[in-house]
């Protein structure tokens, strides 16, 4: 489907080739999540959202097959259940030290509990584990956990508090968002073992494109947010003209991040340009999450 004729086709034929590979990559992500239905069978994991989700990364890697986003989407949706329970079900600091601790140890190679957050996590670590890029990145993975981990644990703070950070201090916290995290598991599945050179330049640009995804989510995400008492870079006393301004800033530092990539790591490169087009266009018309 995805071969070397794949450009020939004509422009409906190819969206229904990547569509038909997200299909496929939905079907085996949801049943990965019925392994671990004690998190995953919460509400707003819908099936729209694994959908989309798959949806999201095999038109962000249209030459990819369902079975090579395979470790992309279960880490994606791993992001939603964390997102989920500290943001939504974790009642004081103390819980949420539990999960970034525990995670992390998870990371670090530790038997998981018997809990589905962690033993999803250890699932998607020794999935990566065989693959050739895994042991010069696995510092590199467990790294960028834990800014997801304490970045979502901030942004707890930030909540409970009452806290409005600035916007500057909220886009320092872009990891919160998990794109970076998402990309590391991508990034190791399908790619040869990168040099030191390589990982450094692959990381500014995955975390510049995490940096203008999180204002483009918080534009589709408003209202939602308002109705869940999330936070939202509308809320902290900018209006949507700033926001917009502040996207294009961030999208065109991202483009000049991604331009040294696209020699020696094309398909990275397209990955991530790919990936925030995409949530330009879906983030206009709606979300990921089901209903509370």
């Amino acid at each position: 489907m995805h071969g070397s004729d794949f450009t020939d086709m004509p422009a409906a034929a190819r969206s229904g080739a990547i569509c038909a590979v997200a299909g496929q990559a939905a079907r085996e992500t949801q049943q990965w999540a019925a392994r671990y239905d004690r998190l995953f069978s919460a509400k707003p994991f819908d099936p729209t959202l694994y959908t989309t989700v798959c949806l999201c990364t095999a038109f962000a890697a249209p030459w990819a097959s369902s079975a090579e986003l395979r470790m992309t989407n279960r880490t994606a949706i791993w992001g939603f259940g964390v997102d989920w329970l500290i943001d939504y079900v974790a009642t004081s600091r103390a819980e949420v030290d539990g999960i970034v601790s525990q995670c992390l140890a998870v990371a670090d190679g530790a038997d998981p509990a018997d809990d589905d957050l962690m033993l999803s996590l250890a699932d998607i670590r020794d999935g990566l584990s065989a693959s050739p890029a895994f042991p010069a990145l696995l510092p590199v993975w467990r790294d960028q956990l834990a800014r997801f981990l304490h970045a979502m644990a901030r942004e707890w703070d930030w909540r409970s508090e009452g806290d409005r950070p600035s916007l500057a201090t909220y886009l320092d916290n872009s990891d919160n968002f998990g794109f970076s995290f998402a990309f590391l598991s991508h990034w190791i599945f399908t790619s040869p073992p990168p040099s030191g050179a390589d990982i450094a330049a692959v990381q500014e640009a995955s975390w510049a494109a995490q940096r203008a995804g999180r204002l483009i989510n918080d534009i589709g995400t408003y209202q939602r947010d308002v109705e869940w008492g999330d936070l939202n870079a509308l809320m902290l006393g900018v209006d949507r003209e700033e926001i917009d301004r502040q996207v294009a800033e961030l999208t065109r530092r991202f483009q000049e991040t991604t331009a040294s990539l696209r020699t020696g790591h094309p398909r990275l490169a397209h990955y991530l340009e790919r990936q925030i087009d995409f949530c330009v266009g879906f983030y206009g018309g709606t979300d990921y999450w089901g209903e509370l």
